[in-house]
């Protein structure tokens, strides 16, 4: 194969496809239109420069475009991070943060080769349904504070935005409607001087490109220990979202994602954009809906595009883009957080069907998201609520049953179902010690040991037949099972 040929092999299928360039190139302009007045938001959240956040969403969006998993996901400065590293930057000053950041990027590594993506499997259907609905909720959430204490004209202009975006594209979806939305009500407020918030009065945009350089610290083994616990819990939390945010692209686009490349890229672009001044960051949910939901984009063009915008708007078009109103970009993400939020998961019909425990986790993840502000802090307790129900329910599936031989000599006991630590703490109570035959045989053809409860359990039963003088015989183990009985039979704490 000639080199020519080999490189042309390399090369995506769309990049000679006009239609593909205009749906990136115009979905990367929207997403970095709506990046600016929440990078700005999230920066005033951690208590840093405007600037700092505009940063981190530029080399986030950038880097992660290129080492990234998940195509067309946006990562960039967000709210979950800087509401973890607030503190230490109020406390220790903006050079902890920095290292933080980095230091984050560093454990996100880690974290990523050491398989920590594969645990996304674990997390249940009804808590990723609680996850996106929370996430729509908190996305219009903060938008409330921009319909407060405003001036009258802001409340049309966020309905004629909204309006825009629900007809036009029954006109054409040539040019995303969120772009048009934008450019529209920026040219009704520029030209008829009304008066209301912009994107400028959310603070400075910055003039030039971030430059690298060391975090402001001294390097001890004091400053490691301060910034360790923040850079872990929010390498923790950027991971847990951007993951999750790449699940439910997955599952938009039905295209799959590695899930540890994306774990080793989130802590990539952190290190680089800690290294250029940033805030860090990770996926950010809304943005990557406007991208791939609302614009249609599947590429890292796109992602690569919306940070180089960003700057570019910036650097270049700062004063154009200062006169952009909130009340265009409000009406952007309140589109955003209803095409997210999952209504088909509440209507009554799937609501009578759908079993109790479900919805209960459902209903639990997205209480403790609203509640807390935390993502994460909702996954973990709905996964963790699920988990207990579903013990719960699979506990009650082992069933024992006693036939004996008509001699009356014997009596086989046939386990049904699955042993682990819930379902075999009622074990032995199922036998009648007292009563049975000399020879008992337990049967454990149809059934499968899962933990060292198990063994243990089948332990004291043994125990409690020793003591009256009659012997058990185990049969019918599956390999695994077999495996792990004798490796911890009679080897167990209290099971003598």
């Amino acid at each position: 194969m000639s080199p020519a040929a080999r490189l042309r092999g390399l090369k995506p299928d769309w990049i000679s496809d006009l239609k593909v360039w205009r749906t990136e190139v115009l979905g990367g302009l929207v997403v970095a239109l709506a990046l600016i007045p929440e990078a700005i938001s999230f920066s005033i959240i951690a208590g840093v420069d405007p600037a700092l956040g505009l940063f981190a969403s530029f080399t986030m969006a950038v880097v992660i475009s290129i080492v990234g998993g998940r195509r067309a996901m946006i990562s960039a400065a967000t709210g979950a991070v800087a509401l973890v590293i607030a503190p230490l930057n109020r406390e220790h000053g903006l050079g902890h943060l920095i290292a933080a950041v980095i230091l984050a990027g560093v454990f996100q590594i880690a974290l990523g080769a050491l398989g920590v993506a594969r645990l996304i499997r674990f997390i249940p259907r009804s808590v990723m349904v609680g996850f996106v609905n929370s996430l729509a909720i908190l996305v219009f959430m903060a938008q409330v504070p921009e319909m407060r204490d405003v001036p009258w004209a802001v409340y049309p202009l966020i309905a004629a935005g909204l309006a825009l975006m629900v007809f036009f594209p029954k006109v054409t979806t040539v040019i995303p409607a969120p772009l048009v939305s934008i450019v529209i009500l920026t040219a009704i407020t520029v030209g008829a001087a009304i008066a209301v918030p912009t994107v400028g009065d959310k603070g400075e945009l910055p003039s030039s490109l971030p430059v690298p350089g060391l975090p402001d610290v001294p390097f001890t083994l004091d400053t490691l220990t301060t910034i360790a616990p923040y850079a872990f819990a929010m390498a923790l939390v950027g991971l847990m979202e951007s993951l999750m945010t790449a699940k439910l692209v997955d599952d938009i686009t039905d295209t799959p994602s590695n899930k540890t490349r994306e774990s080793i890229g989130q802590g990539i672009a952190n290190i680089v954009t800690g290294f250029f001044g940033g805030m860090g960051g990770c996926a950010m949910i809304g943005q990557t809906m406007i991208n791939v939901k609302v614009s249609g984009a599947r590429t890292r063009l796109s992602t690569f595009l919306a940070g180089v915008f960003l700057m570019v708007l910036c650097i270049v078009f700062g004063p154009i883009v200062s006169d952009i109103p909130m009340a265009a970009l409000v009406a952007v993400m309140v589109m955003v957080s209803f095409a997210t939020f999952d209504w088909h998961s509440i209507a009554p019909k799937t609501l009578k069907r759908m079993p109790a425990g479900e919805i209960s986790v459902m209903v639990i993840t997205v209480i403790c998201v609203v509640a807390t502000d935390n993502l994460a802090i909702g996954v973990v307790v709905g996964s963790v609520t699920a988990m207990v129900i579903f013990a719960k329910r699979v506990a009650h599936l082992a069933e024992v049953t006693a036939v004996v031989d008509p001699d009356g000599s014997t009596v086989v006991y046939r386990v049904t179902g699955e042993l682990f630590f819930a379902s075999s703490n009622d074990l032995v109570g199922r036998f009648d010690y007292p009563s049975d035959p000399d020879r008992v045989i337990i049967d454990l053809s149809a059934a499968h040991i899962w933990d060292a409860s198990s063994v243990a359990a089948l332990d004291a039963i043994e125990i409690k037949y020793a003591q009256r003088g009659k012997s058990v015989e185990i049969i019918g183990l599956n390999n695994p099972s077999a495996d792990l009985h004798g490796k911890l039979t009679g080897e167990l704490a209290g099971s003598h």
